[in-house]
């Protein structure tokens, strides 16, 4: 199957071919795993509401995600996530060391999050 974009048709078979847990034995392990994201998804919202970042969790999160779906993480994220969540995302990403070596046109129109930069430094 071609992945050229994600959709809500493919990005779980997307997801099922780069998943790697080698302590994961059956499909309740990769379904909590694909979980992650929407813990993500409310942790941001969270934070984009009421201005609260319970980043250590957020951190968390999104580094098992990487853990488990390696490169395929990043396409995953941006998918699975609304665009005004995408400077959150990019700025952790760019403090992980996870942010994508070559930058594609979509990537450099997303600003980074001065805030999470800052809060992030501080940890």
């Amino acid at each position: 199957m071609n992945f050229t974009e994600l959709t809500e048709d493919n990005y779980v078979l997307f997801a099922i071919k780069y998943y790697d847990n080698p302590s994961a034995v059956t499909k309740e392990d990769f379904l909590d795993d694909l979980r992650r994201f929407k813990y993500i998804k409310r942790l941001i919202n969270k934070y984009l509401k009421n201005g609260e970042v319970k980043l250590h969790l957020l951190l968390n999160h999104i580094i098992i995600v990487y853990n488990v779906f390696n490169e395929a993480a990043t396409p995953l994220l941006f998918y699975k996530m609304d665009k005004e969540y995408w400077s959150i995302i990019k700025s952790i990403m760019i403090f992980l060391e996870r942010y994508p070596q070559v930058e594609t046109d979509t990537l450099k129109r997303i600003p980074i999050n001065e805030q999470i930069i800052k809060e992030l430094k501080s940890l």
